[in-house]
């Protein structure tokens, strides 16, 4: 259940093409459904927050990533899986006929009924080893509503690369600006933009970079206004936020540029 379904259910009553039996029926699923012994399904999280459970597969099993998978996908009629490992994608394609794997970005996601994004959030990265961290966030941004641009591989070592893409930027109604090494990119997107930044540092760098600190660090230190960052390689966070940023502008009527 999400917003969507729920108003359209409220809708159908209101009218009389939907019997109160019916919406009582819809409505009976509990809010939060124990599985297996070994998860805890939070049924109305898309309802609260505009993007059905994630879940998140390290650490768990192959069988359980397929069964909570399967178990979310059933109710929501969407699912996004992260941090997919070779086990738990072969599992993930066996229970849930149709998802879509993508080994590079270690996602998976299916949704029964794809929806136009709207309004724009729009994802950065310094350098192509970014992508990964990067298109998580774009997914789970595309996945809770959001309609997203992706600029890749415009990092300050070639500032000038910047350029063509600063009205896109400047439409979006929030930015995603994934960077690794010493982490600059943000701040420097954040001097030229007025829409929130959202700063994802990535393990991205060598030796002195210490796994990403360094480019958090850095960010957390920005002098750039209206700069929040996330933790190393946080790309689904930064993705729920930019989307629940960008909810609030369209229901404020920023759209966003088409």
């Amino acid at each position: 259940m999400d917003r969507t379904r729920l108003h359209e259910l409220l809708r159908g009553v209101a009218s009389g093409d939907v019997a109160v039996a019916a919406a009582e029926a819809a409505l009976a699923v509990a809010p939060a459904e124990e599985l297996g012994g070994f998860a805890t399904i939070d049924h109305h999280r898309a309802l609260r927050d505009g993007l059905p459970e994630v879940v998140l597969a390290m650490g768990k099993t192959p069988r359980q990533v397929a069964a909570i998978t399967a178990e979310v996908y059933a109710r929501a009629g969407r699912v996004l899986v992260t941090r997919v490992d070779a086990a738990a994608a072969a599992a993930l394609r066996e229970g849930v006929p149709g998802i879509t794997v993508d080994g590079e970005t270690r996602l998976a996601w299916i949704e029964a009924e794809p929806r136009p994004g709207t309004g724009h959030v729009a994802v950065v990265t310094a350098g192509t080893s970014d992508i990964p961290v990067a298109e998580e966030a774009a997914r789970t941004a595309e996945l809770a509503g959001a309609r997203v641009s992706r600029h890749f591989d415009v990092g300050v070592a070639g500032l000038h690369r910047l350029t063509p893409h600063l009205a896109d930027f400047r439409a979006a109604n929030a930015l995603v600006v994934v960077a690794g090494m010493e982490g600059a990119l943000p701040s420097v997107v954040a001097g030229l933009v007025a829409n929130p930044v959202i700063a994802v540092p990535t393990s991205v760098g060598y030796g002195a970079s210490f796994g990403g600190l360094a480019a958090l660090l850095g960010m957390l230190n920005s002098c750039a206004s209206g700069v929040a960052v996330v933790n190393i390689d946080n790309g689904f966070g930064a993705g729920v936020m930019a989307a629940a940023i960008n909810r609030l502008a369209v229901a404020a009527g920023r759209g966003g540029a088409a």
